[in-house]
């Protein structure tokens, strides 16, 4: 008959005491899954659910230019006839102020004379430009009626409106002169400013 061998026990008696766990592996991180990627695994967005749109922000308009202020000239433009009519009533009333304050002064009327053509000629508008040299000479004739006045009926207010014309063509020319450069120099910069604008590329 076989013997059975019994063995020593090589160890002693476990001890009875808290039993430390041993460290698991760590936990597993969720895969993603493939249904929110493409064919090579790159990330698809997600579709949108239908809803308002958003609209876009309205242009802001330029702010509007500020009004003039008290110190700066007045800047008109006048019409052709505009134009005329200015320079008439206000030579006129310039003759009436020169024959009751100055002695019906032909000097005087002449020296006021030459502002009221410059004017004229700044007021006018572009398309009438060319008119400023015609009307301020016949504002001129207009505006020596009440200097020319004379006492003895029409007949000597003609004569003494023709020697005063005569007698001061050098105011009338040089008043026609300085309202026929402004125009002048106007209109250049105005054809200037068109091949400017008509040589610039369109945007």
């Amino acid at each position: 008959m076989e013997q059975y061998r019994t063995r020593s026990p090589q160890y002693g008696p476990r001890q009875h005491g808290p039993r430390r766990d041993r460290p698991g592996p760590p936990p597993r991180q969720p895969v993603p899954s493939q249904a929110g990627r493409g064919a090579g695994g790159e990330p698809v967005r997600a579709a949108r659910p239908p809803g308002p749109r958003r609209r876009p922000a309205p242009a802001r308009r330029p702010a509007p230019a500020p009004a003039p202020t008290a110190g700066r000239l007045p800047n008109p433009r006048l019409t052709g006839l505009g134009s005329g009519l200015f320079c008439a009533v206000v030579m006129f009333l310039l003759g009436a102020l020169c024959s009751a304050l100055f002695g019906a002064s032909l000097t005087v009327y002449g020296v006021l004379f030459l502002p009221v053509c410059a004017l004229t000629a700044l007021w006018v508008r572009r398309g009438d430009l060319m008119t400023a040299p015609i009307v301020v000479p016949i504002a001129f004739a207009v505006g020596l009626v009440p200097v020319a006045d004379g006492e003895d009926g029409s007949g000597a207010t003609l004569m003494g409106l023709v020697t005063a014309l005569a007698t001061q063509a050098g105011w009338l020319y040089g008043g026609t002169l300085i309202a026929g450069l402004i125009v002048i120099v106007r209109r250049i910069r105005l054809v200037h400013r068109r091949r400017t604008a008509g040589a610039r590329p369109p945007v």
